[in-house]
């Protein structure tokens, strides 16, 4: 008689949706969903028969965070859904907050380019009347020679004055400070951090109009009203870079013998240096577009002065602003000049955020990341 064995075989289940085995979009599918999503916002033009910017922005990311959630949940369940939602919600604000940069970089250099040459970089406004007549027959006379020279000097004495004081402030607050003393020091830190720039050409000028008399406009004024700007902006970044720096490497240091000083100046100087650095280049691209107090303190010049202790010097800013307020005759000379004054201030904020970057990663120590 022979045993007969019955096999029963186990049917695999199927995966669950909404489960880790269950289906994944690609990124390829993602990338579709964005490009039907912007097709779809293009629609929205037919009614009107023209290309409405905000309102295709508005469509296509409706439709893509609604089309993503839909799609995934159909795919790969409600939790990654949800999660996908969330992603693509965080996306589009970042690219919707990314578009008026673009927007503003791309203005800035295109219209900025027109006048990008050596003689914006080698002439003043001082113009002749062979300039002038040049001037009406559409000849690229004027530059800004005098005015980057006085950007630079400005904002030299502005950082050479507001970089020792909040440096040394942020390292009281840190290392030293404690008490009622450094609580005031600390709100009037961030009390200064929200003052109107206008103010602090006020404060400025009415100084130096009480030691030196009415209608005093110099350099070193504006760089004191620069100053007061820039000064809680280093206080506060290098408080806050103070402060991430690990206490055993002080503890380390005072196990050692070293003093509190020198542990300070050896030890959580460099080791906090590169947002020390980021911080100030912030501090100072903060600053070197302000209009409104060098108005008030430097005022303007058609050439060029170093000297930043006595007559009226121009900024690139306060340049900018003439030419294009009054541009002259034609009036498109002015508003070239002044584009290209703003692009040439972009260049500079960009240069020095460049080397700022390549100090922090030249002096900071080995080891850190």
């Amino acid at each position: 008689m022979s045993a007969t064995s019955t096999s029963t075989s186990t049917p695999t289940p199927s995966p669950i949706k909404g489960d880790l085995t269950s289906g994944q979009l690609s990124p390829i599918h993602i990338g579709l969903i964005a490009l039907g999503s912007v097709v779809v916002g293009a629609a929205t033009w037919i009614p009107s028969g023209a290309v409405n910017w905000a309102r295709w922005i508005i469509v296509s990311v409706l439709a893509y965070i609604v089309a993503t959630y839909v799609i995934s949940r159909f795919v790969e369940g409600g939790r990654k859904a949800v999660d996908r939602v969330v992603a693509a919600s965080v996306t589009c604000a970042f690219l919707i907050v990314l578009l008026p940069l673009v927007s503003v970089i791309w203005t800035v250099v295109e219209r900025g380019s027109a006048r990008f040459d050596s003689t914006f970089f080698t002439e003043t406004m001082r113009l002749t009347p062979e300039d002038m007549a040049s001037q009406s027959q559409g000849g690229a006379v004027g530059g800004a020679y005098h005015a980057i020279v006085g950007t630079l000097i400005v904002t030299g004495l502005a950082t050479a004055f507001s970089v020792p004081f909040g440096l040394f402030t942020a390292i009281y607050l840190v290392e030293y400070g404690r008490g009622k003393l450094a609580r005031a020091i600390t709100s009037m830190v961030d009390v200064m951090t929200g003052i109107p720039s206008i103010v602090a050409g006020l404060f400025a000028y009415a100084l130096f109009v009480l030691f030196f008399g009415p209608g005093t406009r110099t350099g070193l004024a504006g760089a004191v009203a620069l100053t007061v700007l820039m000064t809680p902006v280093v206080v506060r970044s290098s408080e806050e870079m103070l402060r991430l720096v690990p206490n055993e490497l002080r503890e380390a240091s005072y196990a050692l013998g070293v003093p509190k000083w020198k542990t300070i100046v050896k030890v959580v100087i460099p080791t906090a240096i590169a947002g020390i650095l980021t911080g100030i280049t912030l501090a100072v691209a903060r600053v070197i577009g302000e209009t409104a107090p060098l108005l008030v303190t430097v005022g303007l010049a058609q050439d060029t002065n170093y000297n930043p202790f006595d007559g009226r010097m121009t900024t690139l800013p306060v340049y900018t602003y003439y030419q294009y307020v009054q541009p002259g005759v034609p009036p498109e000379a002015g508003q070239d000049r002044a584009w290209a004054a703003a692009l040439t201030l972009v260049i500079i904020v960009a240069i020095l955020f460049t080397i700022a970057r390549v100090l922090a990663k030249i002096l900071k120590p080995k080891g850190l990341r």
